[in-house]
């Protein structure tokens, strides 16, 4: 907790100078916060608590009412209560409001030792920031641009209560509002995946789940004792990538290593009866497995059975040219999916040759990589890569920037032509690459779209990322744009959030999904209609899907 009770943080001119003498005599670092801060929302707690990262003593300034000029009744909250908002923040420690309409005097009065603003002003040419950097510069103070993951916005949440919509469905409703996010063109996307040849080339695993008795705890130490009454197996890895595919109606072939053992049997004998075609080499140790111990629906822990596997050059030169071989016949493959679940089989160099082998015969090439150990650094010149958000921070060794900073930084290092960033219950952002950029920074050649979490309460996240692959690669290679690939494929892990255990999404429950958020649109959207006009409506984009 901040040494200021919240009352007294708030500090008029005169007082606000003579805690920053005092604080200067002390020798400590005052950090300073500028803004209208009209509704503090997320974006607002991670800025401010980076800016408090960065020095000793937060201050905050609150723009005046006078000079809020972002529109008819704004600011909507007074500067009073915007001033007392902020000072009820642990990280906070001075709040002052700011009467004029930058803050350059103010900085010229303070002289913090840093002023922090968003990433956004960082290549920002606005002649009143230039101020008052110059001003901070000029007195030995440094400026730092904040990460800010996410953006938020002030403006865009208030539209959104004028509007009678929450943040997630006003974001949701603006994307339903474009072209390529039709009813009538998804459903055509899903239809039109039919029949497509994808390769898809990883280590398959064995998902076990262990459903047990409520734990307790063992007699002869604290620790917990579980009972398991029932075991579930379920495909994964590049196993479960390939029932997503013959699921949504694709003709899978998969590139493999499986060990000869009843467990690989059995897979082998479920996925071709599926219709998925396989080409195995042998793999030396145990088909792997994951053990999740439930209770309930609640996992209470994971048991790893996995041996790194250990194949000698001449095996991988075999895996390399059975799956170059898999790509080229029949004239190529519309899509190509290379997927590294960090098990070792993939090693760093071995996918950089994959990616250089298949993509003259892959229309569509993509990628995947799941754990510390994925070499998503080495896939290189691919259409689509899908990283969550920490194994792409982890494979840039950045963990302080901006997502979209980030995210270029390893489309650069990759050749990569575009890429869909998962962020948990956030949702994801797609980044496209501009066709014609406008400048040198990252803002001018990059593109982003937001697509919030469909099912923002996961029953079950294992295997949302493999379910969101698949369909997006599809939906890539059917000629869709990158925007109905991620809403397409976030519909598909929205399914498979919601259930428990990692099942195949098909094409008929695709197309429900559709159905059912865009009827959920025109309810949002009719709530001054009429119940027949709004059943109608939705009727109708049931009869056009």
């Amino acid at each position: 907790m901040s040494g200021h009770r919240a009352p007294t943080k708030i500090v008029d001119f005169d007082a606000l100078l003579a805690r920053r003498d005092e604080a200067r005599l002390a020798g400590r670092r005052v950090v300073h916060c500028h803004g209208c801060f009209d509704i503090v929302h997320p974006g607002h707690i991670r800025h401010l608590k980076f800016a408090r990262s960065q020095g000793d003593i937060l201050l905050v300034s609150v723009t005046g009412d006078e000079e809020v000029r972002k529109g008819t009744g704004r600011p909507l909250i007074p500067q009073e209560l915007r001033a007392e908002n902020l000072a009820e923040l642990d990280c906070v420690d001075w709040v002052y409001v700011e009467p004029r309409a930058t803050a350059q005097e103010l900085l010229e009065a303070v002289r913090p030792d840093v002023y922090i603003k968003g990433r956004e002003y960082e290549f920002n040419n606005d002649p009143r920031f230039r101020a008052e950097r110059e001003t901070v510069e000029r007195h030995g103070g440094r400026v730092v641009f904040s990460s800010g993951d996410v953006v938020f916005s002030s403006s865009a949440l208030i539209e959104a209560m004028e509007h009678s919509i929450d943040p997630f469905h006003h974001r949701l409703s603006r994307l339903l509002e474009d072209s390529e996010l039709q009813p009538t063109r998804l459903e055509a996307l899903v239809a039109s995946m039919r029949g497509r040849r994808v390769v898809i080339v990883g280590e398959t695993i064995r998902d076990t789940y262990v459903f047990c008795d409520r734990p307790d705890v063992a007699g002869e130490s604290p620790m917990m004792t579980l009972r398991p009454v029932e075991n579930r197996f379920y495909d994964g890895g590049a196993a479960i990538l390939a029932r997503h595919a013959v699921a949504l109606g694709a003709r899978p072939l998969l590139v493999t290593a499986m060990p000869d053992d009843e467990a690989a049997r059995a897979m082998r004998s479920r996925l071709e009866s599926e219709g998925i075609e396989v080409r195995a080499i042998r793999l030396p140790t145990p088909l792997p497995e994951k053990q999740r111990y439930l209770v309930g629906a609640t996992k209470v822990m994971k048991v790893d059975l996995v041996q790194q596997a250990a194949l000698d050059a001449r095996e991988r030169d075999r895996f390399a040219a059975l799956a170059a071989a898999a790509c080229d016949e029949e004239g190529g493959c519309d899509a190509a999916i290379v997927a590294d679940f960090g098990l070792g089989l993939l090693t760093p160099t071995l996918i950089g040759r994959l990616s250089t082998l298949l993509r003259p015969g892959a229309a569509v090439l993509a990628g995947d990589v799941s754990g510390r150990r994925a070499g998503l650094e080495q896939m290189k010149g691919m259409d689509l890569l899908c990283p969550s958000e920490s194994e792409l921070r982890d494979a840039e060794r950045n963990y302080g920037d901006s997502l979209p900073t980030v995210a270029w930084a390893m489309m650069e290092n990759t050749g990569a032509r575009s890429a869909i960033v998962t962020m948990g219950a956030e949702g994801l952002i797609a980044f496209d690459r501009l066709a014609t950029p406008t400048g040198t920074g990252w803002q001018s050649r990059l593109r982003g779209e937001h697509v919030p979490a469909l099912t923002p309460h996961a029953v079950d996240a294992l295997g949302c990322g493999d379910a969101l692959l698949a369909a997006a690669t599809l939906s890539l290679a059917c000629g869709g744009s990158l925007l109905a690939a991620a809403f397409l494929g976030a519909l598909a892990a929205s399914v498979e959030a919601r259930t428990l255990g990692n099942m195949p999404v098909g094409s008929a429950t695709l197309r429900r999904e559709v159905v059912r958020v865009a009827s959920a649109h025109v309810r949002l959207t009719t709530r001054g209609l009429g119940v027949v006009e709004t059943s109608r409506a939705i009727e109708a984009i049931r009869e056009a899907s």
